[in-house]
């Protein structure tokens, strides 16, 4: 109130400067005000700017590692495509595409025989069937006729094959009554099979290329049609198969009792197609047969089936859980299928436990491999002591508790099979690996590729019998057009056809 007094009684040039006075304070409260405001932004935005460049700089590190594990990986998996090309191993090589397949190593020597080896060429033939002469009757360079006597000669022997020229045979073959048999007789013609009208070494020709050779039935006909002149049809060779097959049925069941009775038989399985459908092809093989055998199942009763409760011999196979159902006198597992596990997970596992476990388990598995070529060195007493003492490591290996899973995996496995790893230390004629098996088996696969399995089961059961007798004959050295042929004979005869011979001079005998 006084103040007001004051202020009336006051200049006006005072009271004008009065109330600018009091305007610039609240202007300049303002203005502080605001300041103190854009300042607690700063200190706000400065945070944040500071939160934000720790962020970045953490996600530049997180970017750098993820970048460094992506071009691990990336190599990873390019070691893995160069090693399998990406597939498990139980992946056949003709299931991978060609161009997904590392390129073939660099050869390590040139091909062929060394320089200085002694020559080799193709036999003389044991005779001359035909004799032509070459004579000139003129010049071929300027056509003189002047030409008088040879003053020399030259010989050269050319072996080739002649027009092939169908054969047609009518079999006039009489019938007659036995009165004491009171039935109507005729004599077994051999040439075909019963209600064939192909002969029956056409029969075992094309048999031999489709169930051998892998040859498709269409190319066979084509073959025959343009090499033999001899037009057929895919349903007329296939018929005549399933009939061969039928006769033939004997002896593959005597091929099923030898494989029961071997001393070492391999085993292996692969995939098939049954009228598009899926199944599995079986291979029960030892250095004289190869038992094929064609299902729907890929369990361990078709093994049961196959080779009985117990087998009496020792049994070559792979890690396949189907071979376990049942038992032997002592089984071996593929140590290479273990290797190779171990290589496959080595690309992908880079732990320190995991290294030093897969250093130790192949560095006894090569020991193992070793030991055999040097047993005739290294004596029978050292040699035993050499086997036990691998023994003594592997159970070290397996004894242990590791925290890798990996470890743990083949751990238990090396556990579970313990007894069935270095078998082939103890039996001179037991493999460490199952590559007999599956050399046999890749004809199968061939076939696979080529024809795309069986449209029947009646197809897949001819396809078992007669790979399964044309495989064996090879292993055996026996002709098998020659056999076959001698053996339909006697089944169409006697009605039981010829087992396989056990070498070629019992066949020669025979």
């Amino acid at each position: 109130m006084q103040v007001a007094k004051v202020l009336r009684h006051l200049h006006p040039q005072s009271l004008l400067e009065f109330h600018s006075g009091r305007r610039c304070s609240a202007i300049f409260d303002k203005l502080r005000k605001h300041i103190n405001r854009v300042e607690r932004e700063n200190e706000l935005l400065r945070q944040e700017l500071l939160d934000a460049q720790k962020k970045r700089a953490r996600d530049k590190k997180e970017i750098a590692d993820l970048e460094k594990e992506n071009s691990r990986l990336k190599q990873d998996l390019e070691a893995t495509a160069q090693t399998n090309n990406g597939n498990s191993l139980s992946t056949p090589s003709a299931m991978q595409p060609a161009y997904s397949k590392p390129s073939a190593r660099k050869r390590r020597r040139k091909p062929g025989r060394k320089k200085g080896h002694p020559g080799a060429c193709r036999p003389a033939p044991a005779r001359i069937d035909q004799t032509i002469e070459h004579t000139l009757s003129k010049c071929p360079i300027c056509g003189s006729t002047d030409l008088g006597k040879p003053c020399g000669k030259h010989i050269r022997i050319i072996e080739d094959i002649p027009p092939v020229q169908p054969k047609a045979t009518e079999h006039v073959y009489y019938e007659y009554y036995c009165p004491p048999c009171d039935t109507k007789v005729a004599a077994p013609m051999t040439e075909a099979l019963p209600r064939a009208t192909l002969g029956l070494r056409l029969t075992l020709l094309s048999a031999f290329l489709h169930y051998a050779l892998g040859m498709t039935t269409r190319n066979i006909c084509t073959w025959l049609r343009i090499f033999c002149q001899f037009p057929v049809t895919p349903g007329g060779l296939v018929l005549n198969w399933q009939r061969l097959a039928e006769l033939l049925t004997p002896v593959y069941d005597g091929l099923a009792k030898a494989a029961r009775l071997s001393a070492v038989l391999n085993a292996d399985e692969s995939g098939w197609r049954i009228g598009g459908l899926l199944a599995w092809i079986w291979c029960f093989t030892s250095k004289t047969l190869a038992y094929y055998v064609l299902t729907r199942s890929r369990a361990g009763p078709v093994v049961k089936e196959v080779l009985g409760e117990f087998f009496n011999g020792i049994l070559v196979t792979d890690f396949f859980g189907a071979y376990n159902r049942i038992k032997a006198f002592a089984k071996q597992k593929c140590v290479v299928h273990l290797l190779r596990e171990i290589k496959q997970v080595s690309l992908r596992n880079h732990a320190t436990e995991w290294q030093l476990f897969a250093r130790r388990l192949k560095r006894l598995m090569r020991e193992a491999l070793k030991l055999v070529i040097d047993r005739e060195k290294l004596g029978e007493d050292a040699y035993k002591r050499r086997v036990a003492n691998l023994h003594m490591r592997l159970a070290d290996i397996f004894g242990c508790s590791y925290r890798d899973k990996d470890c743990e995996r083949l751990s238990k496995r090396l556990a579970k099979h313990s007894d069935e790893l270095l078998v082939f230390l103890l039996h001179p004629n037991v493999p460490a690996d199952n590559n007999h098996a599956e050399r046999q088996m890749r004809f199968a696969v061939i076939m696979r590729k080529n024809s795309y399995g069986n449209q029947s089961m009646r197809g897949a059961e001819t396809q078992a019998i007669l790979m399964s007798i044309f495989r064996t004959c090879q292993l055996r050295g026996i002709d098998p057009i020659a056999f076959l042929t001698a053996s339909v004979a006697a089944a169409i005869t006697s009605g039981v056809p010829l087992p396989i011979p056990e070498s070629p001079k019992q066949h020669l005998a025979a």
